[in-house]
């Protein structure tokens, strides 16, 4: 039998080919990563770094910079911030109080009186607690500790105090910095150039005097987490009373573990050399995560255990367990989204907090632990998990165990967006005579399966 290539059939392929071009875009656009910081569930979340000019000196100015964690579920824990900028002109920084720059610079063109600071780019970082009380200010000496607004909005501000040399004296000639940076303690913040506002107003502490700022200016940093690490941070995995599969998170979910060619990248938690490892890091090494040896190879994993079924309520069991030998997280939470969070009944041994980022929306909840019990999560070790239990009552008109209805949407961890199961792979009731295997590459095949036979006959 002898195949003859016609013009027509040319045509055909080529066609064909290109559609199949198409085809293949379309549906990698699924798999694309954004870099943008907009965060549905936060969408105005942001880190606001307020600059005050309090005072005129004979060659600059005095001013209090304070940064308000407006996000409602992201913190920076330790060793905490570090805040940089460049200076617009040749401007230094005589002292400082309640924060200190990393590196003075070079000072040597002054006699007498040595600056704080002469570099062009300076890098602050906030003082540790225990500091002296005549090197304090309000809302400074936290170690650079900024706790989340919906968490904590007393501690969601850390403040220093600048006393600013060979800049302007007035609102004329004083020049903004540029080139803000934030980082906590790494990347992830990109901040916006600085903008003059309305001077902000001061209440005295009696509220019978309002003072007023000379100048103010203010600067916004919003977080990408595709920005802040190259892989995720957590993993989501799932079980059900109804079901005796598990669903463990997806292999490989943070990386792959190769003893090959990378032998430090995780360790057994058997072996002899894992307190020498956990106890004397390097200082390459001192930040980064010494994780247990697993299949997902994630500093966190989350599991959502459905556990009981009442007549009027049905009940949830939540684990977080820490692998990372190098880490205790404190001041952690957890943000689920579920949409039966609306008839949320009873929690136990974690605090909770409703967040509704869209008007007439209660499907999202803030999980955080209770103070001096469970709000440290314990390095990777059988003390490295916390858990509890909620109670849901069900409303009939939705309630549902058919589907995976009873898992959440989405999962975040200290901010950062965990890594769910396929929704195909979710336990199911044990009465479904079949599971649905479809999935977007099943999709596409049939679709192009469709416009060979169409262009065939042709």
């Amino acid at each position: 039998m002898e195949f003859q290539c016609s013009s027509s059939a040319t045509g055909s392929i080529a066609k064909l080919t290109s559609f199949a071009i198409l085809l293949l875009f379309f549906f990698s656009c699924f798999t694309f990563t954004s870099t943008d910081a907009y965060d549905a569930l936060d969408p105005t979340g942001n880190i606001t770094i307020k600059w005050d000019v309090i005072s005129w000196t004979p060659d600059g100015y005095v001013a209090v910079v304070t940064m308000y964690n407006f996000q409602q579920y992201r913190h920076i824990q330790a060793p905490g911030w570090s805040l940089g900028w460049t200076w617009a002109k040749k401007e230094v920084i005589w002292t400082m109080m309640g924060g200190q720059t990393i590196d003075q610079g070079d000072c040597s063109r002054f006699k007498g009186n040595v600056p704080h600071c002469c570099r062009k780019d300076p890098t602050v970082v906030d003082l540790l607690p225990g500091t002296p009380y005549n090197q304090q200010i309000a809302n400074c000496c936290k170690g650079g500790v900024l706790n989340s607004w919906a968490q904590d909005p007393t501690g969601a501000a850390s403040s220093f105090q600048v006393s600013v040399g060979a800049a302007g004296t007035s609102n004329k000639t004083v020049r903004l910095p540029k080139n803000f940076t934030l980082k906590a303690p790494g990347p992830g913040y990109t901040c916006g150039p600085a903008k003059i506002v309305r001077p902000t107003k001061f209440i005295t502490q009696d509220k019978r005097r309002v003072t007023q700022a000379l100048m103010t200016w203010n600067v916004t940093c919003t977080y990408s987490q595709f920005l802040a690490q190259k892989t995720p941070t957590c993993c989501v995995s799932l079980s059900s009373f109804y079901n005796d599969t598990i669903v463990n998170c997806p292999t490989c979910t943070c990386g792959c573990q190769n003893n090959k060619t990378d032998p430090g990248s995780c360790v057994d938690p058997n072996s002899p050399y894992l307190a020498s490892a956990v106890s004397n890091p390097t200082k390459a090494n001192m930040n980064t995560p010494l994780v247990q040896c697993t299949s997902h190879m994630c500093p966190i994993r989350v599991h959502w255990h459905v556990k009981l079924n009442y007549k009027e309520y049905w009940r949830v069991k939540v684990t977080i367990t820490n692998f990372n030998y190098r880490m205790n997280y404190t001041l952690w939470n957890l943000v689920v989204q579920h949409p039966n969070f609306d008839n949320l009944t009873q929690i136990f041994s974690f605090n909770y907090k409703s967040l509704t980022p869209y008007a007439g929306l209660n499907d999202t909840a803030m999980l955080w632990g209770v103070k001096f019990y469970n709000d440290l999560l314990s390095q990777a070790g059988p003390l490295g998990n916390v858990q509890s239990e909620l109670l849901f009552r069900k409303d009939i008109s939705t309630f549902t165990f058919d589907k995976g209805w009873a898992f959440p949407r989405r999962i975040y961890f200290n901010g950062d967006n965990c890594v769910m199961p396929p929704p195909d792979s979710y336990p199911w009731l044990p009465n479904s005579s079949h599971r649905p295997m479809a999935s977007v590459l099943s999709l596409a095949m049939t679709v192009l399966a469709s416009f060979v036979f169409l262009f065939a006959y042709a």
